[in-house]
This record gives structure tokens, sequence and C-alpha cells, in this order.
């Protein structure tokens, strides 16, 4: 069970943070400012918020962004209207999104919020005069990864970016570039990477370490092509691959004593953290910052089957033609969503909706013949019950609130697929192969199911069958040219410069010194 603490900054008001790690409740009360952070207790205090900024990124707006813009999820629009929302998912689902979209400014403040409340606490750490040296140079390391982080989410999603390093500069910063950006993350991370805990521990559960510091430098050098390149409104050209930084950094984290948990639900049940494959959780407690997911993707009367009381909105679900891709033999299927009928444990029989219909959840998501009338001609509505839902993280019998699994932002079996990825664009097929085998063997029964022989299309297919639902599907896609295609509910090409969201308009209107990426309007 998560604990928090609680703890106070000054010897005149009481703040309130909480810790992502398992430390025992403590709480500190009247200590002068210039006696806290003596302790590691009392380190890890000060530096809690800095996790607890990562709620926000899963399975909130992070999640809808990456998935829905990509062909995993969609949030289709019920009947009636329910999850309309003013048309922020469709924008998504349909590659139509504006400056305005709410869910993309949402989540432009979660990410520079992320980064704020880094600069805070290192600007908190570094004044301090009672701390341990050694402990200080620790703690900043740590701060800087999880900033980082942020700025790779940055850069991933919006491009060109304000970089700001400092919590006491008050000048309303200016845009930098893609590119620029990408070579901070990468210095700051080597520059951190030899001060962080290289142990795999309940205490470095939670926190950035050395294995987080590699894992991200490797994403990074997977990404560098896309990254680094130069977007316009009508093209896209590529930088410069690093596919050998990307092993060599995924064989940094290979050398560290994290598994592949030969049971792969174990890095997804309520209390995942004993698994060994998480480098790098955000951490959720039941009692101050649950995991939603299954609020965000149940229908209303699922808990009745599942033995659960919780209220949910019947919104996420998955693209047909995601789960379709599957071999029916894929455990990782029938692991990752929810799908068939419901049955209520007291009758035995299949549920039945408000609008009387059996509660079934099909993998398709057929639309309600004329409802596109209301929209745009190819959006419209679905059933209640239609759609595969999310069923990735395992539920706690009894439940009534939300959930404690954590979210692994970074485990192991990515790191095998990133090096199989970049060893294959090198042409070295032969060794990328068991690294695929590794991944792909918990999932199957029968070992013919194993690979022989490894293409790109083999592991750009693997890393869907592996990562559902985990934030990856539209990064992958973009580095695999598929983003822009056509797909479920979407005809159209997309337009190349949409590869990057917009800088949203609110964020424009509050600082005149932003440049609005390529192809989109500004004020």
């Amino acid at each position: 069970m998560k604990t928090k603490i609680k703890y106070l900054l000054t010897s005149f008001s009481l703040l309130f943070f909480f810790s992502c790690t398992d430390l025992g409740e403590d709480v500190y009360d009247k200590i002068p400012a210039d006696k806290f952070g003596q302790t590691e207790a009392q380190i890890n205090a000060i530096i809690a918020p800095i996790y607890r900024s990562l709620t926000s990124l899963w399975p909130g707006d992070g999640l809808v962004i990456s998935e829905e813009s990509a062909d995993m999820a969609i949030t289709p629009t019920r009947i009636g209207g329910d999850w309309w929302d003013g048309g922020v998912h469709m924008e998504l689902g349909r590659h139509t999104w504006q400056p305005r979209n709410g869910v993309l400014n949402g989540f432009w403040n979660s990410a520079n919020n992320g980064v704020t409340t880094c600069n805070k606490v290192l600007a908190i750490i570094e004044s301090n005069t009672s701390m341990d040296e050694t402990k200080k140079a620790n703690a900043i390391a740590e701060i800087r990864g999880v900033r980082a982080f942020w700025y790779y989410i940055l850069i991933d999603y919006f491009g060109n970016v304000p970089l700001v390093t400092s919590f006491d500069d008050t000048e309303l910063p200016s845009t930098t570039s893609r590119k620029d950006v990408y070579k901070f993350v990468i210095d700051e991370l080597t520059e951190i990477k030899d001060q962080l805990p290289s142990d795999v521990s309940s205490k470095t559960y939670g926190k950035f370490t050395k294995g987080a510091a590699y894992f991200l430098l490797a994403k990074m050098y997977l990404n560098a092509e896309i990254f680094t390149g130069t977007l316009t409104e009508s093209s896209f050209t590529k930088g410069t691959a690093e596919w050998q930084n990307c092993i060599d950094a995924c064989d940094s984290v290979l050398k560290l004593p994290y598994i592949l948990e030969p049971n792969w639900k174990l890095s997804f049940e309520v209390n995942n953290e004993s698994s060994k494959e998480i480098i790098f959780p955000c951490v959720f407690t039941r009692k101050e910052w649950g995991n939603h997911i299954l609020h965000r993707t149940l229908h209303y009367k699922d808990p009745i089957a599942l033995g659960i009381s919780i209220s949910p909105w019947n919104g996420i679900s998955a693209i047909p033609d995601y789960v379709n891709q599957y071999d029916d033999a894929d455990k990782r299927k029938d692991w990752s969503f929810l799908i068939g009928p419901m049955i209520d444990p007291a009758t035995g029989d299949v549920l039945i909706t408000q609008h009387g219909r059996d509660l079934i959840h099909t993998i398709d998501i057929p639309i309600i013949e004329g409802s596109q009338n209301k929209y745009d001609g190819t959006w419209g509505e679905v059933h209640q019950e239609v759609g595969a839902r999310c069923y990735k993280w395992a539920i706690e019998p009894g439940m009534s609130a939300n959930s404690e699994n954590d979210f692994a932002i970074f485990r192991l079996a990515d790191v095998y697929l990133m090096k199989a990825e970049a060893l294959v664009r090198l042409g070295r097929n032969a060794e990328a192969l068991p690294l695929v085998n590794e991944v792909r063997k918990r999932a199957f029964d029968d070992p013919s199911k194993l690979l022989t022989e490894v293409t790109l299309e083999d592991i750009y297919r693997e890393r869907r069958y592996e990562m559902a639902w985990e934030c990856y599907t539209r990064q992958d896609m973009i580095r695999f040219g598929t983003f822009t295609a056509p797909r479920f509910l979407k005809p159209e090409t997309t337009p190349i410069y949409k590869i990057l969201f917009p800088i949203p308009i609110q964020a424009l209107e509050a600082n005149n010194k932003l440049t609005q990426n390529p192809g989109y309007s500004g004020l």
C-alpha cells in the first residue's frame, strides 16, 4: 500500500505534498526551513510533487491524445450525444483538431505545469543549506530527470516549445526549436545518469533512476529522425538517425537488474509495484489520486457483471481494426480488451442497457444509420454497448473507488522492442529476432507462434500487440510512416503538418512570444 507524507516547508506555513514511494507516514510540523531536508524521508517529501505531476499523464488527456489521434482508441459519441464534448474526440479521431481543442490545451498545461513543478522543487533543493551535498546532488539529478521527461513529452506532441529551466525567471519565454529541445534533453540525461540510483528495489520504485534515464535516452534516439527533422505545412524531412545510440542505451538498461516478468499480467496487477519489469511508473493511490481507467472505459452497468461498485462513464473503447489485428491465440488480446456479453451474476442473463439492448461489447463499432447528418457526414452516434473496453489493468474484486494499479510509463518489454527495431533498421535482423521472441513467447502457449525471421513490419505489429493503451501508438505510427494514412472513420489522408499538434490558442493568447506550429492558425 502506498502512503503519504505531510511536511512543513517553512516554519510559517504548512504545505502538503504526497510521496510516490512507500516511505511510511511521517508528519513534519514546525520544522525550521534551515533544518528541513537532512533525512532521506524529508528529501523525499520535498521532491514528491514532481512525481505527483505524472498522474496528469495517464489515463487522462495523455491517453486520449496519444491513442485517439492514432488508430488504437476512440471515445465515440454515444446515442443521444453522450461524449460529444464539443467535438474534441471527433477532432482527434478525424484529424480535424484546431488550436482551441480543449483536450490539447489541457495536456499542454499539464506538461508545462510538470516542468514548472520540477523547476520550483529544484530551486528549493538548490537553496537548501542544511542538506548533505551528496544527497543534494542526487536529488537534483532526480528532478532534472523528471523535467527531461516532460520535455520529451512536449517535443513529441508539440515540437517547438518554450524551454524554461529556472523558477526565478519571470520573463515570458519564447519558443525554442524542437531540435534544440531534443539536444537539451539528451544533454540533461547524459549529465545526470551516473548520479542516479541503479538498484531495482522498493526504495527506488516510483523514482527517476539510472534505468529511467537510459530508457529515455533510448526513446529519444529511437525517434531522433522525427524529433530533429524539418516540418513545414506541406513536407517533412527526417533528421539524423541515432540507431546505434539507441541500441547502446538499451544495452545499458539491460545490464541493470530488471527482468522481463514471466507472468505478463504482473505489471498490470492492482499491487504491481512488485514487478521487476517496471522501470518508471506513475504511482496511484486510491486515497489521494487513484487510477480512473475503469471509470473512463466501462459501461454504466459493467460493474454488476464485474463485481465492483463504481459509477463508470462509458467512454473510451478500442478501434475495431486494432483489436482484429491480434491472433486469437495471442493471450494479450483477452488480457487487454473486454469483449463479449456482460452477465448479471444474480440471474445468469445478459445485462440490458438503458436503451433495452443486450450489453454485449462488440469489437465492431457501427455508426447508427443517419446519425452522421448531425455531425460532419462521417462521424456519427453509436449504441451504448459497442466497442471493446480497456481491460489491461487488473480489477480488484469489490472495488468502490479508483484503482491502485500503477501505470508503467517505462517497462522492460519496450526496451527489447526498441533495441530490436534499431537493429533491424541497421540491417542486423538476426540479432533482433530473439529479442522479439522473448517478448512474444509470454503471449502464446504454442511455440510455433514464435517468429523464425523478423522484419520492421513484424516489430511494428509486435509493438501494437504488446503496448496497447500505453500511449505509444501515435509515436510509433509517425516513426513507421502510417500516421497520416486513411483509417476507421477517417477516409482522408492527413496533411503531414499534423504529425505535430498545434500550440493551443490559449497559450498563444497568454504569451505573445510563442510561435505557432506550421499549418495551424495563430491569433
